[in-house]
């Protein structure tokens, strides 16, 4: 098995390498998606969330209001990592389940925002960053997402460098040019993942 860590600053396009990595027949794990399930209505982990911040984080279905929770967390670096220390176990448990049902042959990929900020560089056998120029991501979060270039601003500067996500990558895709240029750059990520994986299953 190839373990490889896909990371990426907002706004440089992690999902269309994960997706058309996935289309290749890589093993995909979305640490997002994954933090989405784990408190999910009827889960135990909404349970603990709602027990640790109260039921003014739900939503009137019942579901986490995820905006409702941010403006309790975000501000406040203890009730932050009060909820880390919920949804982290949680999320780190069901990551080793799906890669633990993968196969002894696959190539999973973990897709996963913050590898460069929380220095998890070193529980993959390579990294792979997705890269653009930071004002290609202010233009993008500005005109895909709706935001301000104040608020765009202010989430790319809560994210490591550019220069700290460049630091540990093993390999490199550019995603500033066009959609043609990222597919033949993912096929050539996917032809050197498959050699590497070769070469780990025969070592």
């Amino acid at each position: 098995m190839l373990r490889v860590g896909l990371t990426g600053g907002i706004g440089a396009g992690k999902s269309e390498v994960s997706r058309r990595l996935a289309a290749q027949g890589a093993v995909v794990i979305d640490a997002d998606l994954i933090a989405r399930e784990v408190v999910a209505p009827g889960t135990e982990g909404l349970a603990e969330v709602v027990a640790e911040f109260g039921p003014g984080i739900l939503a009137a279905d019942g579901s986490l209001d995820r905006e409702k929770l941010g403006e309790v967390v975000f501000s406040d670096p203890d009730r932050l990592a009060r909820l880390n220390a919920i949804v982290h176990p949680l999320v780190g448990a069901r990551m080793r389940e799906l890669e633990n049902s993968a196969g002894p042959a696959a190539i999973v990929v973990h897709d996963v925002p913050l590898i460069a900020e929380n220095n998890l560089a070193g529980a993959y056998d390579l990294v792979v960053v997705v890269d653009v120029p930071p004002r290609t991501q202010l233009d993008r979060l500005v005109r895909q997402r709706g935001m301000s270039r104040d608020q765009a601003r202010a989430r790319i500067g809560a994210q490591a460098s550019r220069d700290q996500r460049l630091a540990i990558a093993a390999m490199v895709v550019d995603n500033s040019g066009s959609l043609a240029e990222l597919d033949r750059q993912v096929g050539d990520l996917w032809a050197e993942l498959r050699r590497r994986g070769a070469l780990a299953a025969s070592s």
